[in-house]
């Protein structure tokens, strides 16, 4: 299989995908390799629960949801 015969097959789903009215994006996310990643995942996990902790109304809108779940099957 030749690099042509790969670029082509490429470009044909990429054009069905845009017939079919979707489009590419790019994301950019976190590098998991870093050294750092671990220790700043723990950083901002402590104060999304630090916020979370502060947040009665918060707390008492998961309450309900969790409550509502009563009975639900998987």
């Amino acid at each position: 299989m030749g690099t042509t015969y790969v670029n082509a097959r490429v470009q044909k789903h990429r054009d069905a995908l845009r017939r079919a009215g979707l489009r590419p994006v790019q994301i950019w996310v976190p590098d998991t390799r870093r050294p750092d990643f671990a220790q700043e995942c723990r950083r901002q996990c402590l104060l999304v629960a630090q916020a979370d902790s502060a947040d009665t109304a918060m707390q008492q809108f998961m309450e309900d949801g969790l409550a509502d779940m009563d009975g639900w099957t998987e």
